[in-house]
């Protein structure tokens, strides 16, 4: 567990150092996820390794159990808007806008997205 604990946060130091040296607009938690998405699909193509093999690994059981446990990690989320409670309120009506569109939004986009994969693969299958 602690390997794999090991592996997710030097993925996110990567990801936050790449961010940040590179002064991209990307968070950096975003682009270590990619990393390490990036170095499990290296690992499949070299050890034929599937999806289901990932979730019996410590790495998958630990990513498992981060999962199962995630309302926990918005807590101090939670914290930061009780504490901003000011902030909410004269911006709240901006923020309610914008979080709705950007929902919209990302929604339209992964679905757009998800069309044009399957075009993608009825035209490769064909």
């Amino acid at each position: 567990m602690v390997q794999a604990i090991a592996i997710l946060l030097l993925c996110q130091l990567a990801g936050e150092a790449a961010a940040r040296g590179l002064s991209l607009p990307i968070p950096g938690p975003v682009i270590g996820l990619v990393l390490l998405f990036l170095g499990l699909a290296y690992q499949g193509l070299r050890n034929s390794v599937t999806t289901q093999s990932i979730a019996e690994t410590e790495l998958g059981r630990t990513a498992a159990g981060l999962l199962q446990n995630l309302s926990l990690l918005f807590v101090p989320a939670g914290v930061g808007v009780i504490d901003n409670l000011e902030l909410l309120s004269r911006y709240g009506l901006a923020l309610a806008l914008s979080l709705i569109i950007s929902t919209a939004l990302t929604l339209v986009v992964t679905a757009l997205v998800f069309i044009g994969v399957k075009r993608g693969l009825a035209r490769h299958r064909a």
